[in-house]
């Protein structure tokens, strides 16, 4: 796939977009000035106000995928394209295409295999009251469970190395696809960097497609299975430890009762108390297991990561002495005519 080279990488940008017609056809003019001869793909995700022919007439290479939800578009794009560096940003004209080339260059001077353009202002813009503290708690959960890698992890506006993008599996659906590249990223211990960008306001006509509570709860559930997945240890001790609580609470009075009269009167609590804390332990048991078998996923993800070339800005190759002494004839030749 040809497009525009930077230190001689092929570059591919990538737009999953739904109803965008007011401001798609401005944002991929603004990835072909900013990048030129770079593909522009836009994946249309079901739209019903034609943004697929606006996108057409800007010059992008349109894709429609029919699974409703971010998640599937990103999961088909980075099963489809193949690039050396991913740009992905939002056809809502929020982030600015100029940005594109200092991210590609924090990218590649980190050498990095994820840079986040973490959101300037996003608490102040973040279209509801509702999106901008979801969008505080749920990065303040994020940095608490899984690490302090990111600081923004909802931010759409993402560079990738080849090597991230073959590697990330991509299960989730909608928007919670961020979260998950996050966890991806900080569970491989790859390495990440952000870079600190302007968030632009919707224009007029263009709306947020979030529900505040809807998505919000798809989020929560998102970092649950995450957790599940990625620390079961810590999920499933959390569980044993509210079980445990739970066996000890009915547990305690009727043990109080026996010391005293050496009687139990309330046999159906003490043999509730008993399977609470043999599920208790259950739980504590497949933790320690679980844990075993997610640190063994991690570490194949990890050598299929390493099995894949990262990229590298080409160096030049230095002269050997033969060289130079073909260069000095050569020029001798040059000069005596």
């Amino acid at each position: 796939m040809t497009g525009s080279r930077i230190d001689n990488l092929n570059i591919a940008v990538l737009l999953p977009c739904y109803n965008e017609a007011s401001t798609i056809g401005a944002v991929v003019r603004g990835f072909k000035s900013a990048l030129p001869g770079a593909p522009i793909h836009v994946y249309d995700n079901n739209s019903t106000d034609g943004t697929a022919l606006h996108a057409m007439l800007a010059g992008a290479h349109v894709v429609r995928e029919r699974r409703q939800g971010k998640g599937h578009v990103v999961r088909r794009m980075f099963a489809d394209i193949d690039a050396d560096i991913y740009i992905m940003a939002d056809g809502d004209g929020t982030y600015s295409p100029d940005d594109a080339e200092e991210l590609i260059r924090t990218l590649l001077t980190e050498r990095a295999d994820m840079v986040v353009g973490t959101r300037r202002g996003v608490h102040s813009d973040a279209g509801r009251q509702g999106h901008a503290f979801g969008n505080k708690i749920f990065n303040m959960l994020y940095r608490t469970i899984f690490g302090t890698d990111f600081t923004d992890i909802f931010s759409g506006y993402r560079v990738f190395s080849r090597r991230f993008v073959k590697s990330f599996p991509a299960v989730s659906g909608g928007f919670e696809i961020e979260t998950e590249m996050s966890v991806h990223a900080s569970r491989l211990k790859l390495p990440v960097s952000e870079l600190e960008l302007d968030y632009g306001r919707r224009p007029e006509g263009s709306h947020s497609k979030l529900s505040t509570f809807k998505d919000g709860a798809k989020i929560l559930w998102m970092f649950a299975m995450l957790m599940k997945e990625t620390r079961p240890f810590v999920f499933f001790g959390i569980i044993s430890a509210i079980f445990m609580s739970a066996s000890l609470g009915f547990m305690t009075p009727v043990l109080f009762e026996y010391f005293e009269t050496g009687l139990v009167s309330r046999m159906p609590t003490w043999v509730l108390s008993m399977a609470l804390i043999m599920v208790s332990f259950m739980m504590f048991t497949a933790g320690v297991i679980l844990d075993s078998v997610s640190r063994a996923r991690a570490e194949q993800l990890r050598i299929h990561y390493m099995s894949l070339m990262a990229p590298r800005p080409r160096e030049q190759t230095p002269l050997l002495a033969d060289d130079l002494d073909d260069y000095h004839q050569l020029s001798a030749k040059i000069s005596t005519r």
